[in-house]
Protein backbone atom coordinates (compact mmCIF):
# COMPACT_ATOMS: atom_id res chain seq x y z
CA UNK A 1 0.00 0.00 0.00
CA UNK A 2 0.91 3.46 -0.60
CA UNK A 3 0.46 6.93 0.62
CA UNK A 4 0.28 10.03 -1.49
CA UNK A 5 2.52 12.93 0.71
CA UNK A 6 1.58 15.57 -1.15
CA UNK A 7 2.00 17.09 -4.18
CA UNK A 8 4.74 17.09 -6.48
CA UNK A 9 7.80 19.35 -4.87
CA UNK A 10 8.77 22.37 -7.04
CA UNK A 11 11.98 20.92 -8.56
CA UNK A 12 15.07 22.02 -11.09
CA UNK A 13 14.93 22.25 -14.91
CA UNK A 14 17.80 21.59 -15.69
CA UNK A 15 18.64 18.06 -16.12
CA UNK A 16 22.39 18.75 -15.58
CA UNK A 17 22.20 20.45 -12.29
CA UNK A 18 24.00 20.41 -8.92
CA UNK A 19 22.80 16.87 -7.69
CA UNK A 20 23.34 15.19 -11.07
CA UNK A 21 26.81 16.18 -11.36
CA UNK A 22 28.07 15.37 -7.87
CA UNK A 23 26.62 11.63 -8.21
CA UNK A 24 27.89 10.80 -11.20
CA UNK A 25 31.57 11.86 -10.15
CA UNK A 26 30.83 9.78 -7.13
CA UNK A 27 29.51 6.86 -9.32
CA UNK A 28 33.14 7.18 -11.41
CA UNK A 29 35.28 7.54 -8.58
CA UNK A 30 33.26 4.17 -7.39
CA UNK A 31 33.58 2.08 -10.21
CA UNK A 32 37.45 3.23 -10.46
CA UNK A 33 38.13 1.78 -7.19
CA UNK A 34 35.57 -1.42 -7.92
CA UNK A 35 36.99 -2.15 -11.07
CA UNK A 36 40.82 -1.50 -10.07
CA UNK A 37 41.35 -4.22 -7.93
CA UNK A 38 40.16 -6.73 -10.55
CA UNK A 39 43.50 -4.92 -12.71
CA UNK A 40 45.68 -4.75 -10.52
CA UNK A 41 45.28 -8.08 -8.51
CA UNK A 42 47.83 -10.17 -9.82
CA UNK A 43 51.11 -7.55 -9.57
CA UNK A 44 49.95 -6.31 -6.38
CA UNK A 45 49.74 -9.87 -4.85
CA UNK A 46 53.39 -10.67 -7.13
CA UNK A 47 54.57 -7.98 -4.96
CA UNK A 48 53.55 -8.71 -1.66
CA UNK A 49 55.57 -12.07 -2.00
CA UNK A 50 52.96 -14.19 -3.65
CA UNK A 51 53.46 -16.61 -5.78
CA UNK A 52 51.77 -19.91 -7.81
CA UNK A 53 48.49 -20.93 -7.73
CA UNK A 54 48.20 -18.86 -3.88
CA UNK A 55 47.89 -15.42 -6.19
CA UNK A 56 44.53 -17.18 -7.65
CA UNK A 57 43.54 -18.29 -4.27
CA UNK A 58 44.33 -14.93 -2.60
CA UNK A 59 42.97 -12.57 -4.69
CA UNK A 60 39.23 -15.12 -4.42
CA UNK A 61 40.04 -14.41 -0.78
CA UNK A 62 40.42 -10.73 -1.60
CA UNK A 63 37.02 -10.42 -3.96
CA UNK A 64 35.52 -12.31 -1.36
CA UNK A 65 35.98 -9.36 1.38
CA UNK A 66 35.08 -6.66 -0.87
CA UNK A 67 32.18 -8.61 -1.74
CA UNK A 68 30.83 -9.08 1.41
CA UNK A 69 31.52 -5.36 2.27
CA UNK A 70 29.47 -4.74 -0.45
CA UNK A 71 26.29 -6.52 1.07
CA UNK A 72 27.12 -5.18 4.56
CA UNK A 73 27.88 -1.83 3.53
CA UNK A 74 24.20 -1.92 0.91
CA UNK A 75 21.77 -2.71 3.67
CA UNK A 76 23.31 0.16 6.03
CA UNK A 77 23.79 3.01 4.13
CA UNK A 78 20.34 1.52 2.38
CA UNK A 79 18.67 2.51 6.01
CA UNK A 80 21.11 4.98 6.64
CA UNK A 81 19.71 6.84 3.08
CA UNK A 82 16.57 7.24 4.41
CA UNK A 83 16.70 7.79 7.86
CA UNK A 84 19.36 10.38 7.59
CA UNK A 85 19.30 11.69 3.84
CA UNK A 86 21.05 10.86 0.75
CA UNK A 87 23.22 13.53 0.96
CA UNK A 88 24.88 12.02 4.52
CA UNK A 89 25.24 8.66 2.81
CA UNK A 90 27.11 10.04 -0.12
CA UNK A 91 29.58 12.16 2.03
CA UNK A 92 29.95 8.63 4.42
CA UNK A 93 30.75 6.45 1.54
CA UNK A 94 32.80 8.19 -0.47
CA UNK A 95 34.72 9.11 2.59
CA UNK A 96 35.43 5.78 3.93
CA UNK A 97 36.14 4.19 0.50
CA UNK A 98 38.60 7.02 -0.49
CA UNK A 99 40.50 6.57 2.89
CA UNK A 100 40.36 2.66 2.24
CA UNK A 101 41.87 3.31 -1.25
CA UNK A 102 44.82 5.22 0.28
CA UNK A 103 45.33 2.43 3.04
CA UNK A 104 45.35 0.42 0.27
CA UNK A 105 48.65 1.66 -1.45
CA UNK A 106 50.08 1.42 1.67
CA UNK A 107 49.73 -2.29 2.29
CA UNK A 108 52.64 -4.99 2.99
CA UNK A 109 50.76 -8.45 4.05
CA UNK A 110 47.56 -10.09 2.22
CA UNK A 111 45.69 -9.62 5.88
CA UNK A 112 46.04 -5.71 5.31
CA UNK A 113 44.81 -5.49 1.74
CA UNK A 114 42.38 -7.92 3.13
CA UNK A 115 40.87 -5.48 5.85
CA UNK A 116 41.26 -2.73 3.55
CA UNK A 117 39.04 -4.05 0.81
CA UNK A 118 36.07 -5.07 3.28
CA UNK A 119 36.17 -1.00 4.38
CA UNK A 120 36.35 -0.28 0.81
CA UNK A 121 33.71 -2.58 -0.07
CA UNK A 122 31.56 -0.99 2.79
CA UNK A 123 32.25 2.10 1.46
CA UNK A 124 31.67 1.47 -2.54
CA UNK A 125 28.11 0.08 -1.41
CA UNK A 126 26.65 3.03 -0.83
CA UNK A 127 27.86 5.69 -3.89
CA UNK A 128 25.57 4.01 -6.48
CA UNK A 129 22.07 3.83 -4.51
CA UNK A 130 22.06 7.23 -2.77
CA UNK A 131 23.10 9.20 -6.31
CA UNK A 132 20.72 7.64 -7.85
CA UNK A 133 17.66 8.29 -5.31
CA UNK A 134 18.81 11.74 -4.91
CA UNK A 135 18.69 12.51 -8.61
CA UNK A 136 15.47 10.30 -9.67
CA UNK A 137 14.24 12.61 -6.79
CA UNK A 138 15.85 15.67 -8.27
CA UNK A 139 14.45 15.66 -11.00
CA UNK A 140 10.47 15.82 -12.76
CA UNK A 141 9.19 12.79 -13.62
CA UNK A 142 9.48 13.41 -17.84
CA UNK A 143 13.31 14.18 -17.34
CA UNK A 144 14.73 11.78 -14.59
CA UNK A 145 15.54 8.92 -17.17
CA UNK A 146 18.40 11.52 -18.73
CA UNK A 147 19.62 12.33 -14.87
CA UNK A 148 20.10 8.80 -14.59
CA UNK A 149 21.99 8.05 -17.84
CA UNK A 150 24.40 10.35 -17.04
CA UNK A 151 25.18 9.39 -13.18
CA UNK A 152 25.30 5.75 -15.03
CA UNK A 153 27.63 6.73 -18.17
CA UNK A 154 29.86 9.08 -16.27
CA UNK A 155 30.25 6.65 -13.73
CA UNK A 156 31.18 3.08 -15.53
CA UNK A 157 33.75 5.20 -17.35
CA UNK A 158 35.24 4.60 -14.20
CA UNK A 159 36.71 1.54 -15.25
CA UNK A 160 38.26 2.45 -18.42
CA UNK A 161 40.06 5.28 -16.80
CA UNK A 162 41.67 2.47 -14.10
CA UNK A 163 43.01 0.95 -17.02
CA UNK A 164 44.48 3.77 -18.17
CA UNK A 165 45.62 4.91 -15.40
CA UNK A 166 47.60 1.20 -14.49
CA UNK A 167 48.56 1.40 -18.17
CA UNK A 168 50.24 4.68 -18.24
CA UNK A 169 52.09 4.20 -14.49
CA UNK A 170 52.44 0.55 -13.95
CA UNK A 171 52.31 1.34 -10.24
CA UNK A 172 48.98 -0.34 -8.28
CA UNK A 173 49.80 1.56 -5.52
CA UNK A 174 49.69 5.16 -7.41
CA UNK A 175 46.94 3.92 -8.65
CA UNK A 176 45.03 3.72 -5.33
CA UNK A 177 46.47 6.53 -4.48
CA UNK A 178 44.84 8.69 -7.07
CA UNK A 179 41.20 6.71 -6.64
CA UNK A 180 41.55 7.78 -2.52
CA UNK A 181 42.58 11.78 -3.65
CA UNK A 182 39.70 12.30 -6.09
CA UNK A 183 37.33 11.03 -4.04
CA UNK A 184 38.69 13.11 -0.91
CA UNK A 185 38.32 16.22 -3.59
CA UNK A 186 34.71 15.28 -4.57
CA UNK A 187 33.65 16.16 -1.06
CA UNK A 188 34.47 19.94 -1.52
CA UNK A 189 31.55 19.58 -4.42
CA UNK A 190 29.30 17.95 -2.18
CA UNK A 191 28.75 20.78 0.07
CA UNK A 192 27.13 22.81 -2.46
CA UNK A 193 23.79 20.30 -3.00
CA UNK A 194 20.86 19.73 -0.83
CA UNK A 195 18.37 16.99 -0.05
CA UNK A 196 15.31 16.75 -2.50
CA UNK A 197 12.34 17.86 -1.48
CA UNK A 198 10.44 14.66 -0.88
CA UNK A 199 13.03 13.35 1.58
CA UNK A 200 12.66 16.23 3.16
CA UNK A 201 8.48 16.14 3.48
CA UNK A 202 9.31 12.30 4.39
CA UNK A 203 11.39 14.02 7.22
CA UNK A 204 8.42 16.02 8.76
CA UNK A 205 6.13 13.28 8.99
CA UNK A 206 5.51 10.12 10.88
CA UNK A 207 6.15 7.51 8.59
CA UNK A 208 8.66 4.72 9.27
CA UNK A 209 11.73 5.19 7.75
CA UNK A 210 14.43 2.96 6.70
CA UNK A 211 12.70 -0.09 7.58
CA UNK A 212 14.52 -2.75 5.63
CA UNK A 213 12.36 -5.99 7.26
CA UNK A 214 9.45 -4.20 5.63
CA UNK A 215 10.77 -5.73 1.95
CA UNK A 216 10.22 -9.24 3.38
CA UNK A 217 6.76 -9.20 5.50
CA UNK A 218 4.39 -7.94 2.80
CA UNK A 219 4.32 -10.41 -0.20
CA UNK A 220 3.31 -8.14 -2.69
CA UNK A 221 6.42 -5.67 -1.66
CA UNK A 222 8.77 -8.79 -1.34
CA UNK A 223 8.18 -10.25 -4.43
CA UNK A 224 8.58 -6.91 -6.05
CA UNK A 225 12.03 -6.24 -4.31
CA UNK A 226 13.15 -9.65 -5.75
CA UNK A 227 12.22 -9.03 -9.32
CA UNK A 228 14.26 -5.77 -8.85
CA UNK A 229 17.25 -7.60 -8.22
CA UNK A 230 16.66 -10.81 -10.94
CA UNK A 231 16.29 -8.59 -13.93
CA UNK A 232 19.91 -7.17 -13.16
CA UNK A 233 21.13 -10.97 -12.89
CA UNK A 234 22.57 -11.39 -16.61
CA UNK A 235 24.86 -8.15 -16.32
CA UNK A 236 26.96 -9.78 -13.95
CA UNK A 237 27.30 -13.35 -15.38
CA UNK A 238 28.33 -11.67 -18.10
CA UNK A 239 30.81 -9.44 -16.29
CA UNK A 240 31.72 -11.59 -13.79
CA UNK A 241 31.95 -14.84 -15.54
CA UNK A 242 32.29 -14.47 -19.58
CA UNK A 243 34.45 -11.03 -19.44
CA UNK A 244 36.62 -12.03 -16.21
CA UNK A 245 37.62 -15.19 -17.49
CA UNK A 246 37.70 -14.13 -20.77
CA UNK A 247 41.51 -15.27 -21.10
CA UNK A 248 40.25 -18.95 -20.84
CA UNK A 249 37.21 -18.74 -22.70
CA UNK A 250 39.79 -17.49 -25.98
CA UNK A 251 41.69 -20.35 -25.35
CA UNK A 252 38.54 -22.91 -25.19
CA UNK A 253 37.47 -20.83 -28.47
CA UNK A 254 41.09 -20.74 -30.23
CA UNK A 255 41.10 -17.29 -30.27
CA UNK A 256 44.23 -16.53 -32.63
CA UNK A 257 46.74 -15.43 -30.27
CA UNK A 258 44.74 -16.16 -26.75
CA UNK A 259 47.65 -16.04 -25.00
CA UNK A 260 48.02 -12.02 -25.27
CA UNK A 261 44.41 -11.86 -24.01
CA UNK A 262 44.27 -10.17 -20.71
CA UNK A 263 41.14 -9.71 -17.95
CA UNK A 264 41.90 -6.66 -17.38
CA UNK A 265 41.99 -5.05 -20.94
CA UNK A 266 38.70 -7.18 -21.70
CA UNK A 267 37.17 -5.22 -18.60
CA UNK A 268 38.61 -1.93 -20.05
CA UNK A 269 37.23 -2.66 -23.58
CA UNK A 270 33.51 -4.00 -21.94
CA UNK A 271 33.44 -1.40 -19.71
CA UNK A 272 33.69 1.33 -22.35
CA UNK A 273 30.95 -0.41 -24.67
CA UNK A 274 28.89 -0.23 -21.16
CA UNK A 275 28.82 3.53 -21.38
CA UNK A 276 27.68 3.93 -24.71
CA UNK A 277 24.83 1.15 -23.92
CA UNK A 278 23.63 3.53 -20.80
CA UNK A 279 23.63 6.45 -22.57
CA UNK A 280 21.29 4.47 -25.37
CA UNK A 281 19.25 2.70 -23.18
CA UNK A 282 18.46 6.15 -21.44
CA UNK A 283 17.72 7.86 -24.48
CA UNK A 284 15.55 4.93 -25.78
CA UNK A 285 13.71 5.10 -22.36
CA UNK A 286 13.19 8.41 -22.97
CA UNK A 287 11.92 8.49 -26.54
CA UNK A 288 9.68 5.68 -26.00
CA UNK A 289 8.11 6.51 -22.75
CA UNK A 290 8.89 3.19 -21.48
CA UNK A 291 11.55 1.57 -19.18
CA UNK A 292 10.06 -1.59 -19.57
CA UNK A 293 10.10 -1.65 -23.23
CA UNK A 294 13.77 -0.80 -23.38
CA UNK A 295 14.66 -3.64 -21.13
CA UNK A 296 12.91 -6.03 -22.98
CA UNK A 297 14.97 -4.96 -25.95
CA UNK A 298 18.66 -4.71 -24.09
CA UNK A 299 18.09 -7.89 -22.71
CA UNK A 300 16.95 -9.57 -25.62
CA UNK A 301 20.45 -8.22 -27.02
CA UNK A 302 22.84 -9.23 -24.27
CA UNK A 303 21.39 -12.84 -24.83
CA UNK A 304 22.06 -13.01 -28.78
CA UNK A 305 25.60 -10.83 -27.41
CA UNK A 306 26.37 -14.18 -25.05
CA UNK A 307 25.35 -16.69 -27.87
CA UNK A 308 27.84 -15.03 -30.37
CA UNK A 309 30.55 -14.66 -27.82
CA UNK A 310 30.52 -18.44 -27.53
CA UNK A 311 30.66 -19.42 -31.18
CA UNK A 312 33.05 -16.78 -31.86
CA UNK A 313 35.95 -19.60 -32.78
CA UNK A 314 39.07 -18.65 -34.47
CA UNK A 315 38.88 -14.80 -34.37
CA UNK A 316 41.36 -12.79 -34.27
CA UNK A 317 42.32 -10.86 -30.64
CA UNK A 318 41.48 -7.68 -31.53
CA UNK A 319 37.81 -9.03 -32.68
CA UNK A 320 37.47 -10.81 -29.50
CA UNK A 321 38.14 -7.38 -27.94
CA UNK A 322 35.50 -5.64 -30.01
CA UNK A 323 32.59 -8.69 -28.82
CA UNK A 324 33.42 -7.36 -25.86
CA UNK A 325 33.47 -4.07 -25.88
CA UNK A 326 29.56 -4.82 -28.28
CA UNK A 327 28.60 -7.54 -24.93
CA UNK A 328 29.25 -4.28 -22.65
CA UNK A 329 27.17 -2.30 -24.71
CA UNK A 330 24.64 -4.95 -24.59
CA UNK A 331 24.44 -4.83 -20.63
CA UNK A 332 24.04 -1.09 -20.97
CA UNK A 333 20.73 -1.25 -19.40
CA UNK A 334 22.11 -0.91 -15.93
CA UNK A 335 20.81 2.42 -16.04
CA UNK A 336 17.13 1.26 -16.61
CA UNK A 337 17.32 -1.38 -14.11
CA UNK A 338 18.77 0.95 -11.10
CA UNK A 339 16.35 3.31 -11.94
CA UNK A 340 13.56 1.15 -12.51
CA UNK A 341 14.43 -0.32 -8.72
CA UNK A 342 14.04 3.50 -7.43
CA UNK A 343 10.69 4.20 -9.23
CA UNK A 344 9.17 1.08 -7.57
CA UNK A 345 8.82 1.92 -3.98
CA UNK A 346 7.89 4.83 -1.99
CA UNK A 347 9.81 7.57 -0.66
CA UNK A 348 10.49 6.32 3.19
CA UNK A 349 12.62 2.90 2.01
CA UNK A 350 13.79 4.18 -1.42
CA UNK A 351 17.44 4.53 -1.29
CA UNK A 352 17.12 1.51 1.35
CA UNK A 353 15.79 -0.06 -2.18
CA UNK A 354 18.03 1.53 -4.36
CA UNK A 355 21.22 0.77 -2.54
CA UNK A 356 20.81 -2.91 -1.62
CA UNK A 357 18.94 -4.26 -4.71
CA UNK A 358 22.72 -3.50 -7.09
CA UNK A 359 24.87 -4.61 -4.02
CA UNK A 360 22.58 -7.75 -3.88
CA UNK A 361 22.88 -8.47 -7.74
CA UNK A 362 26.61 -7.99 -7.28
CA UNK A 363 26.84 -10.36 -4.40
CA UNK A 364 24.80 -13.02 -6.93
CA UNK A 365 28.09 -13.78 -8.59
CA UNK A 366 29.46 -16.58 -5.98
CA UNK A 367 26.14 -18.37 -6.32
CA UNK A 368 26.33 -17.81 -10.62
CA UNK A 369 29.89 -18.93 -10.52
CA UNK A 370 29.13 -21.93 -8.28
CA UNK A 371 25.73 -22.91 -10.71
CA UNK A 372 28.55 -22.46 -13.54
CA UNK A 373 30.93 -24.25 -12.13
CA UNK A 374 28.18 -26.95 -11.17
CA UNK A 375 27.29 -27.15 -14.90
CA UNK A 376 31.09 -27.46 -16.13
CA UNK A 377 32.55 -29.93 -13.59
CA UNK A 378 29.31 -32.11 -13.63
CA UNK A 379 27.26 -32.06 -16.63
CA UNK A 380 29.55 -30.99 -19.89
CA UNK A 381 32.71 -33.02 -17.92
CA UNK A 382 34.67 -29.20 -18.45
CA UNK A 383 33.42 -27.31 -21.27
CA UNK A 384 33.33 -24.07 -19.61
CA UNK A 385 31.63 -23.07 -23.30
CA UNK A 386 28.27 -25.31 -23.36
CA UNK A 387 28.41 -24.14 -19.26
CA UNK A 388 28.38 -20.82 -20.08
CA UNK A 389 25.44 -21.15 -22.63
CA UNK A 390 23.01 -22.78 -20.64
CA UNK A 391 23.85 -20.53 -17.87
CA UNK A 392 23.72 -17.04 -19.62
CA UNK A 393 19.95 -18.82 -21.44
CA UNK A 394 18.43 -18.99 -17.82
CA UNK A 395 19.82 -16.26 -16.41
CA UNK A 396 18.27 -14.56 -19.23
CA UNK A 397 14.90 -16.32 -19.39
CA UNK A 398 14.38 -15.54 -15.13
CA UNK A 399 15.54 -11.58 -15.82
CA UNK A 400 12.72 -11.73 -18.71
CA UNK A 401 9.99 -13.27 -16.64
CA UNK A 402 11.04 -11.29 -13.74
CA UNK A 403 10.49 -7.88 -15.58
CA UNK A 404 6.88 -8.79 -17.52
CA UNK A 405 5.84 -8.90 -13.61
CA UNK A 406 6.83 -5.39 -12.66
CA UNK A 407 5.06 -2.04 -13.98
CA UNK A 408 5.86 0.48 -15.95
CA UNK A 409 7.15 3.29 -13.42
CA UNK A 410 8.24 5.79 -16.64
CA UNK A 411 5.16 7.97 -15.74
CA UNK A 412 5.10 7.08 -12.13
CA UNK A 413 4.96 10.35 -9.43
CA UNK A 414 7.32 9.52 -6.97
CA UNK A 415 6.32 11.66 -3.80
CA UNK A 416 4.61 9.03 -2.17
CA UNK A 417 5.15 6.93 0.73
CA UNK A 418 5.01 3.05 1.50
CA UNK A 419 2.57 2.64 4.77
CA UNK A 420 3.31 0.06 7.44
CA UNK A 421 3.22 -3.38 5.90
CA UNK A 422 0.61 -6.09 6.22
CA UNK A 423 1.48 -9.71 7.01
CA UNK A 424 3.50 -11.73 4.59
CA UNK A 425 0.73 -14.30 3.57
Amino acid sequence: MTKTLSSETEKPVRILNAAVIVAALGYFVDIYDLLLFGIVRTDSLKDLGITGDAIRNQGEFLISMQMFGMLFGGILWGILGDKKGRISVLFGSILIYSVANIANGMVTTVDGYAFWRLIAGIGLAGELGAGITLVTESLPKEKRGYGTMIVASVGVSGAVVAYLVYQIFQDWRLCYYAGGVLGLLLLFLRISISESGMFKKVQESDEKKGDFLSLFTNKKRFSKYVQCILIGIPLWFLVGVLITFSPEFAKALGVQGFETIAAGKAIAWCYGGLVFGDIASGLLSQLLNSRKKVMYLFLAFNLIMVFMFLNAFGITASTFYLLCFIMGFSVGYWVLFVTIAAEQFGTNIRATVTTTVPNFVRGSLPLIIIIYGFFRDSVFDGDILKSAMIVGTLLSIISILALWKLKETFHTDLNYSEQEPQTFV
